[in-house]
């Protein structure tokens, strides 16, 4: 039996996912903006009660690792460190583009299986946090941070139907060279349920993360914006 504790904090919205089995057991999601300190916890004792409830421990613990906020990726990451050595069990971290291109993937059940699915995050301004997965999840274009143009992954797509997702999309969708070979699925981001198939085959190859060492996959370095004291800034002037 696989148990595996799932937990996705890379985007505005937090959520946690029990799964046994290849099915999804037990979610919890939080739909309020940047919450993820005051619900994560809680709503993992939740899933830990429903597991005791029926007989059942986590075998692993899976987190989305990134890219993704900044702040969330920390608080989930860290949280999942902290029940992985508290109960000697592994981790499993997923990346966050691809999980997007799994969700991507089960949005519709008529593609043809040679489309390209590209994920993409809100970078702010014109940039993106993106890759390019063909439907086997092997990566086209690596995860990176992009400025997007007119342009942009045309070279790296061109003459395939190109399938985004993500609230990325939303300004790709007016920056990026029109195209009738372009289907948008819209601005929907992971749920620790879209974890489910990731979080297995990693279990099922024993691909665990060093629980000591990983850190977030941050894609770009974090720039802070720092505030100007207008009474020093005053001093200063008189």
């Amino acid at each position: 039996m696989s148990v595996i504790l799932n937990i996705e904090t890379s985007s505005r919205y937090c959520s946690v996912a029990v799964t046994v089995d290849g099915s999804v057991d037990m979610v919890l999601t939080d739909d309020k903006d940047v919450n993820h300190a005051r619900f994560l916890a809680p709503a993992v004792e939740k899933c830990m009660e429903h597991l005791k409830s029926t007989g059942r421990t986590p075998e692993a613990v899976a987190v989305s690792i990134g890219p993704g906020s900044y702040t969330g990726l920390r608080i989930g990451l860290s949280f999942a460190k902290g029940l992985c050595f508290a109960r000697e069990i592994p981790l499993i971290t997923i990346p966050t583009l691809k999980l997007m291109a799994v969700k991507a993937q089960f949005k519709r059940f008529d593609w043809e299986g040679d489309e390209l699915l590209v994920p993409m995050i809100d970078a702010r301004r014109k940039e993106v946090y993106t890759a390019v997965y063909d439907f086997a999840l092997n990566p086209v274009v690596e995860p990176k941070a992009l400025i997007l143009d007119g342009s942009s992954l045309k070279e790296e797509t061109g003459g395939r139907k190109v399938i985004f997702i993500g609230d990325g999309t939303e300004k790709a969708e007016t920056i990026l060279d029109k195209s009738e070979d372009h289907i948008w699925l819209g601005h929907e981001m992971p749920t620790a349920a879209d974890m489910l198939a990731l979080a297995e085959k990693a279990m099922r190859e024993e691909d665990f993360a060093d629980t000591a060492y990983c850190v977030p996959e941050y894609l770009k370095e974090y720039d802070a914006v720092v505030g100007t004291n207008k009474v020093l800034e005053s001093v200063r002037k008189n």
